[in-house]
């Protein structure tokens, strides 16, 4: 069976989605991890995280069984959530990494307002306090005891660059997989499977 034909587009779809279900397996396991060893106290960030994977990992099951069935309604299904998720995720890469140092400011000013948990996390793991003024009133840091604690906010800046280049570049190499996703899916729906009855209505 050469590529391009029936099996191979199911083989390969098959991967695609078998690559989406150790992808969302990872975000889950990271995310309760963290959790469990204290490294991340905010049940909104975790929770989001493991939101994100049990997502994906409906996807990419739908996706799957689809594939293996060669079953037409959750191929459809599939490849409309794909091409969804494929503009929603192509848009936020591109923000990421679109984002100047004064947007970028106005973003984790608004984080560190949002959640009491993540203010104790950061300032425990970067040894800061504060945002944008030291306060050494309920901070974390051990940096406190030496009184040598600077603001959070210069320290932050310092990474959000690299981080929105990292998580842009991730999302945007991810969303060229659900754009090969698509393809595949809609190219394997109009295949005739060579071991059914080629009398069928596929």
């Amino acid at each position: 069976m050469v590529c391009g034909g029936f099996v191979c587009t199911k083989n390969a779809l098959s991967a695609l989605n078998i690559l989406y279900v150790l992808v969302s397996l990872l975000l889950i396991g990271v995310a309760a991890w963290g959790k469990w060893f204290g490294l991340v106290s905010s049940i909104q960030v975790v929770a989001g995280v493991i939101g994100v994977g049990v997502f994906l990992f409906f996807v990419a099951f739908v996706g799957l069984c689809g594939a293996l069935k060669h079953h037409q309604v959750l191929l459809f299904f599939y490849m409309m959530i794909l091409s969804i998720v494929f503009v929603l995720q192509f848009s936020v890469s591109c923000a990421c990494l679109a984002l100047n140092k004064d947007q970028q400011n106005l973003l984790l000013e608004a984080g560190w307002n949002k959640s009491q948990g993540t203010q104790k996390d950061v300032e425990r793991t970067l040894n800061c306090c504060g945002f944008s003024q030291v306060n050494n009133s309920s901070c974390p840091a051990v940096c406190v005891t030496t009184s040598s604690c600077v603001a959070c906010a210069d320290i932050l800046q310092n990474y959000a660059g690299q981080v929105l280049q990292f998580v842009g570049g991730i999302g945007l190499f991810f969303s060229f997989t659900e754009v090969l996703g698509v393809w595949l899916t809609h190219r394997y729906r109009n295949l005739k499977d060579p071991r059914s009855n080629p009398r069928a209505f596929l």
